[in-house]
């Protein structure tokens, strides 16, 4: 298989990496091992070193194994960002039980359909979500419920507080045994559980490694972490690969853009792994508010396109360079990232990871391989791609054939071997016969000053089929009319291309870890 990326490998990094065959818990235990009184994690006034954490973590371990928690059973984690999560999540990894990872801004008809499908045993939750879980409960095989508070007294810290006397000793084979499920596809229907192994988390991890630097700092980088572990992105780029590091995972629960400027200026993390809404409300309150990003080694963007105008701005206000990249839950999630301290390329989402092969096939018949910068079908194939789909065997065989991962996005690869994300299969619009790809038209409307943020979806018409509109937030105390943003984009763009329709909202609908959700902008406007 032709592989022009490699070229693009920076020296020192490895074009091909050897991932042992270990279980997750093990892969841990190294760095308890090797940095026992190093910080393992922050938050807010509270740290744990890494011989701490892991007593926390066996203890756990004990009291859930004397409470029934063996191998394969699902135990489901409905936290933010805090230590219990790291805790919980480690205790029941284990047990040899499997995680279920739960956004905890669910309501209770789509924890109910995690809980369900999952067939979790234990509900590990925050508190304050109590309301959520109790009218669906009952419904599900859950048999055992933790609350967890991070102020006052819980059943977790109660369990904390018992012997680890029942410490588990449980055989894992690493790339048969489901380590999470990660629940994915929420925001194009419904929800299905990627069965993520532990050798796909340990190999993801390594490959990350092997990319975000040159030379990784081991028991130095201090990693600011508000994308929620739960999201599989937060769950690799901040906590695991944080730990394989010995590095301090310095944790948020949210992103309240004036605290977490505080804590940048507090903690001087080495190391940012965000999304694209963090960057841009970064750089508007930087207006408001000069503060210095300089300790800043490392910053990675993921989870969704990241306008190039963001990526410039940003880069020339922190001195560093945010290093665009590409993963998905069925991938555990990382597949692609411009090289760090290498070749970066403005718009692309980089070059495979190592071990990592991908291609560009033919949309209609998912099989031949486009030439350079043709637009096609993004497949991927390496030790990081899920097992399948949690008792779907269907999906499973529509996105696994012959071990390549068929990703859903649209995508082009130059002759350097970089890659680009065109849109999604499923969002784009077909006006007048002509493809159009909404990232294009956004990234054109992200240049104009007066704009915030901004998505574009395709409505139907009568005559076109379908057309361009555009949804978008301006900037505090700004003035647009829908005209001047339409001659705006006119002179930039190709008629066809062109938005035909603009409206102005307070806010655009986001998952929890910031990522644009088109699904309930087109279920908002197609109603109108």
């Amino acid at each position: 298989m032709n592989r022009p990326w490699m070229k693009h490998v920076v020296e020192g990094n490895p074009k091909e990496i050897e991932i042992p065959n270990m279980s997750l818990v093990e892969f841990f235990e190294e760095s308890v091992k090797r940095f026992p009184k190093h910080i393992a994690v922050t938050f807010y006034t509270k740290t744990y070193t890494y011989e701490q954490l892991y007593a926390a973590v066996r203890t756990l371990a004990s009291s859930l194994t004397k409470r029934g928690v063996t191998k394969g059973d699902r135990v489901a984690l409905m936290m933010p960002n805090c230590p219990q999560y790291p805790i919980s999540y480690f205790a029941a990894l284990m047990c040899g039980a499997t995680v279920v990872q739960v956004n905890p801004m669910y309501k209770s008809t789509e924890l109910q359909h995690v809980l369900q499908d999952s067939g979790a045993k234990v509900l590990i939750v925050l508190d304050q979500l109590q309301a959520i879980v109790d009218p669906i409960v009952e419904s599900t095989e859950v048999q055992m419920v933790i609350p967890v508070s991070v102020e006052s007294a819980c059943r977790f810290n109660e369990l904390l507080a018992e012997p680890a006397d029942h410490v588990p000793n449980i055989t894992i084979q690493p790339k048969e045994d489901v380590a999470v499920l990660q629940y994915t596809g929420g925001t194009t229907g419904r929800s299905k559980g990627a069965m993520l192994t532990h050798y796909n988390l340990v190999a993801n991890t390594l490959q990350s490694s092997a990319t975000a630097k040159v030379k990784a700092k081991y028991g130095e980088d201090r990693v600011l972490t508000i994308s929620p572990l739960f999201h599989v992105y937060g769950m690799t780029s901040a906590m695991n690969l944080t730990f394989h590091h010995g590095g301090n995972l310095i944790l948020l629960p949210r992103f309240e853009v004036e605290e977490v400027v505080q804590i940048i200026e507090k903690t001087k993390p080495t190391s940012f792994p965000g999304v694209p809404t963090m960057y841009i409300a970064l750089l508007n309150y930087y207006k408001t508010y000069k503060f210095d990003l300089s300790c800043l080694e490392t910053c990675t963007s993921g989870s969704a396109p990241l306008p190039v105008e963001v990526i410039n701005q940003f880069n020339s206000l922190s001195g560093t360079s945010v290093a665009e990249g590409y993963g998905l839950s069925e991938a555990s999630p990382v597949t692609h990232r411009n090289p760090i301290s290498g070749v970066q390329k403005s718009g692309s989402i980089g070059i495979p990871i190592p071990n990592t092969d991908a291609r560009i096939v033919d949309i209609a018949t998912g099989e031949e391989t486009l030439a350079f910068g043709e637009v096609g079908e993004l497949v991927i194939k390496g030790p990081q791609i899920m097992k399948g789909y949690w008792n779907m065997p269907e999906e499973t065989a529509q996105t696994i054939k012959n071990g390549w991962l068929y990703t859903g996005d649209l995508a082009k690869m130059d002759e350097d071997g970089f890659f680009y994300i065109v849109g999604r299969k499923k969002e784009m619009i077909l006006a007048s016969g002509f493809n159009v790809y909404p990232i294009e038209i956004e990234d054109i409307i992200y240049r104009h000053p007066k704009i915030l943020e901004a998505a574009v979806i395709g409505v139907p018409d009568e005559y076109r089929g379908e057309t361009v509109k555009a949804i978008v937030v301006l900037k505090e105390n700004e003035t647009l009319t829908e005209g001047e943003l339409i001659d705006y984009c006119r002179d930039q763009l190709a008629n066809y291309k062109v938005p035909t329709s603009v409206t102005f909202v307070n806010e655009l609908p986001k998952t929890a870890v910031g990522k644009i959700l088109k699904r309930k902008l087109k279920e908002q406007f197609l109603k109108i």
